[in-house]
């Protein structure tokens, strides 16, 4: 079984977010890049196919040279192989043309990537990526067996879950739950010196245009100040509810 897992190079959630240029740009000074939380469960469980099963992963990550350190622990987790295609990761669709092309050249069986990145949440690229390779799919998994060209999955729905049987080739759009926090991995030295001799190949992007431009980016607007109300005047809070917040 050949899986390739999709790794997207997001900022951490504790690193204090600007843009610049207008506020067209996001600004990477000092902010610290992690592997997807998404995309680090379905690589996880991509480990227990390899150990139980014997499947070879590869990962793979749309971007420029700076994103090969996230690519390198990877490596170091366990997977087998890396690919990086050589172009800025610009919108959705243009990342799914890139990583569809690696799907085909590769013959994947399964193609794990994350429902979302943490980034921009557009959750388009799992779901393009089958399309445009016309294997089947599952978006926001949370469970996956593989019992040889067949697989069951289970995927989180409104108020429940959902069982779905189904074969390979398979994209699924995982999440929390595929493995679970306490599951997650964390590089030893004997992976991280392994990952320096495993393979981390780059390839040119082919000819994909983006569809969408980013025009502005806007934080969150500052909370406000705190007025305190004593438990004897429930009439001011009343008000208050009433006039300022206007909740009631």
């Amino acid at each position: 079984m050949k899986i390739l897992v999709c790794i997207s190079h997001v900022p951490d959630t504790t690193s204090k977010i600007n843009f610049s240029e207008g506020d067209t740009k996001f600004d990477t000074n000092g902010v610290q890049f992690v592997i997807n939380p998404n995309d680090e469960f379905g690589l996880t469980r991509a480990m227990w196919f390899k150990e139980k099963q014997g499947a070879n992963v590869t990962v793979v990550n749309v971007g420029t040279a700076d994103t090969e350190p996230t690519l390198r622990k990877a490596l170091a987790i366990g997977a087998d192989a890396a690919i990086r295609v050589n172009t800025v990761a610009s919108d959705g669709f243009s990342v799914a043309k890139q990583l569809a092309n690696v799907v085909k050249d590769g013959a994947y069986d399964l193609v794990i990537a994350g429902r979302e990145s943490i980034d921009y949440n557009g959750g388009m690229v799992p779901g393009m990526i089958a399309g445009l390779t016309s294997a089947n799919f599952v978006n926001n998994c949370i469970g996956l067996e593989v019992d040889g060209t067949s697989a069951k999955a289970v995927r989180e729905i409104d108020g429940g879950k959902e069982t779905v049987s189904t074969s390979f080739p398979l994209v699924i759009g995982g999440q929390k739950g595929l493995v679970e926090e306490s599951d997650l991995r964390i590089p030893n030295m004997r992976g991280i010196m392994m990952a320096r001799k495993k393979p981390l190949t780059v390839v040119e992007p082919i000819d994909a245009s983006a569809e969408t431009t980013s025009v502005k980016f806007e934080k969150p607007a500052p909370k406000g100040a705190v007025k305190l109300v004593s438990t004897d005047n429930l009439d001011e809070l009343v008000d208050l509810l009433h006039n300022e917040a206007k909740v009631i």
